[in-house]
């Protein structure tokens, strides 16, 4: 917000294009656009969902990542005939798509493209007859004041809902016309840039696993991860240093957090040894300390742990996981499966090779997090 030269607190951002000038006008969400959501008595069952091209897609709130539309998960179809009976809900090109039940209710994304025929499934709401920039309301409902502003209208506990006419009574500020043109192409670059990322992260991911999964597979397995890799539970009692400052803690999702105390350090292998990241890894060369849901392992001879951590990235686990309720491995089963390992100098030279691109893919993630919070900053200071 900002002040006239009588004090009087305008209705403005923080941070403003200078050729704009004038308050922000407030209207209720119902009164910028329609919001329009399934009708109960046309909902569809099991007997409606059909295979692909067979049906149109019934977005759900999996089919939103990043505030847009994805459709790389498991798409719902239903029946044609679902799809024609209810054509309020057919989902156009320039609609917002919102996320009104469930764990991810707010969840919300512009509609810039679509691959078929699409509509909604029960938990999703569809905003059409916008009369603002549609792009600029999309991105104006992910930000902190909005999304607040739904956390305090949500009604439930084990499945949180928000009604529509609830939703539509959410105050949103916003410019004229012009301004909003400017405010949505600004925002639509960077979150292109920021989608251009994502995709250079993805491509560097599968490079890592294709080239790991080629040069540690190239000849015929020879050698027994038990006797290559010695496991280690996560109460730490050899090896161990009094680490002086503060040293990370990893779990079964990565990094998390970091503490004082007994650490283990040295070079290592860390595999998440039951629940749902079960078989993850990561590599570690420093001081360190893991949790219960984790072994590292260790190198035994003239073995490279790091050729070891890309031999397991290409390795199959999937034969060795055994419990339903909590999938578990164990060292005494994979262990006895054989890797490829070539001599000692070559395992060296692998390694370095794919260790620098994933040096690579660190700074390419670490400007993915950049570009993050820049956007965050902005969404912050340029809308009230």
């Amino acid at each position: 917000m900002a002040t006239d030269n009588k004090n009087k607190v305008l209705n403005v951002p923080h941070l403003r294009f200078p050729e704009f000038s004038g308050e922000w006008e407030k209207y209720r969400l119902c009164d910028v656009a329609s919001i329009v959501g399934r009708i109960g008595f046309r909902g569809y069952t099991t007997n409606d969902i059909v295979t692909k091209g067979k049906g149109a897609i019934a977005l759900s709130p999996t089919n939103i990542e990043n505030n847009k539309l994805t459709y790389d998960k498991d798409n719902t179809y239903i029946s044609f005939y679902k799809y024609e009976e209810s054509p309020e809900i057919m989902i156009k090109q320039g609609d917002v798509i919102f996320v009104k039940t469930g764990s991810t209710v707010g969840k919300v994304a512009y509609v810039d493209k679509l691959i078929c025929k699409t509509t909604l499934n029960p938990q999703v709401v569809v905003l059409k007859d916008i009369q603002c920039d549609n792009y600029l309301l999309s991105v104006l409902m992910s930000t902190n004041k909005f999304q607040n502003a739904i956390r305090k209208i949500i009604v439930g506990g084990a499945v949180p809902t928000l009604s529509q006419a609830a939703m539509g009574d959410i105050v949103v500020t916003m410019p004229q016309a012009t301004e909003q043109e400017k405010l949505s192409k600004f925002i639509s670059l960077l979150d292109d840039r920021i989608a251009t990322q994502n995709k250079i992260i993805e491509k560097l991911q599968s490079l890592i696993k294709g080239l790991a999964a080629q040069l540690t597979q190239s000849g015929t397995p020879n050698v027994r991860l038990c006797d290559c890799l010695e496991c280690h539970s996560s109460t730490l009692q050899e090896n161990c240093v009094s680490a002086t400052g503060s040293y990370p803690v990893y779990g079964a999702t990565g990094l998390i957090g970091y503490t004082n105390g007994y650490a283990y350090n040295g070079e290592s292998i860390l595999i998440v040894k039951d629940g749902s990241g079960v078989g993850s890894l990561s590599y570690a060369n420093d001081c360190y300390s893991v949790i219960g849901t984790l072994n590292y392992l260790t190198a035994k001879g003239k073995y490279s742990v790091l050729y070891l951590y890309y031999a397991l990235m290409a390795f199959n686990f999937t034969p060795y996981i055994t419990g339903m309720a909590i999938p578990h491995i164990y060292f005494k089963d994979y262990g006895k499966a054989k890797v490829f390992c070539p001599s000692i100098e070559n395992q060296i030279r692998i390694a370095s090779l794919l260790h620098n691109i994933e040096q690579k893919l660190v700074v390419e993630q670490n400007l993915i997090i950049s570009l993050s919070a820049q956007k965050s900053y902005l969404l912050r200071m340029l809308f009230i």
